[in-house]
């Protein structure tokens, strides 16, 4: 069985037995527990635990995400085509970290395992934790799968929320009214802390703000 026959079966045979049953917070982070139940054997199990973090979704154009590092060559083609189309349409960004914590090995079956854990999260009440059953030589496939459903379950409400406040208007520049939110708020941290004056002039750059901004931005380091 070759690599995309091996994600496709773990694909199949991995479920989201406990979904959390808040979603990611529209204005803040958000941070998930999960645990990974895989099976080593009929009788012995294998629990990893570990926390995703979401960032606060940000308001971001295909125009600035071209300006954001990290991405490969072929998505920044497929931004360009994006950008060609629609330079300006806000949409919503998504980043997340993940933190892994342990590793168990349990003896008793997947089963058991799955229930028990699910049971006791229920009883506890806990909103922000999940289960997911994997597949033990690709187990990390299940925390991806976990959080694109994470995004997959927020997204309606946090564009309902976003727009229910303006944030996804843009103005003639093209810039969504959240970005210049983000903007003034970067602003307001630089005047406590100059430290933070290049994180204001990256975001600054990346929405082709900064001669706009240039007069504003130097006055803050005249005495």
């Amino acid at each position: 069985m070759d690599m995309d026959e091996r994600i496709r079966d773990a694909m199949q045979r991995t479920e989201l037995v406990r979904p959390p049953t808040r979603r990611l917070a529209t204005f803040g982070s958000t941070t998930m527990d999960y645990y990974v139940v895989t099976d080593l054997s009929e009788e012995m199990s294998v629990v990893r635990d570990g926390r995703v973090v979401a960032e606060r979704p940000r308001i971001v154009t295909p125009f600035y995400l071209l300006r954001v590092e990290g991405f490969s060559e072929g998505a920044r083609r497929y931004l360009g085509m994006m950008a060609e189309e629609g330079a300006h349409e806000p949409g919503i960004f998504y980043t997340y970290r993940n933190e892994p914590h342990s590793m168990n090995i349990v003896s008793e079956p997947l089963a058991v395992v799955l229930g028990n854990l699910t049971s006791r999260l229920n009883a506890e009440d806990s909103p922000l934790s999940a289960v997911i059953r994997g597949v033990e030589d690709v187990w990390d496939l299940a925390v991806m799968m976990f959080i694109y459903d994470l995004t997959r379950r927020a997204v309606g409400g946090n564009v309902s929320d976003f727009r229910r406040r303006g944030l996804l208007t843009t103005d003639s520049s093209g810039v969504p009214a959240a970005a210049r939110q983000e903007i003034e708020a970067l602003f307001a941290a630089v005047r406590e802390d100059r430290s933070r004056a290049s994180e204001l002039v990256t975001e600054l750059n990346r929405w082709g703000l900064y001669d706009e901004y240039e007069d504003r931005f130097l006055s803050l380091f005249k005495k």
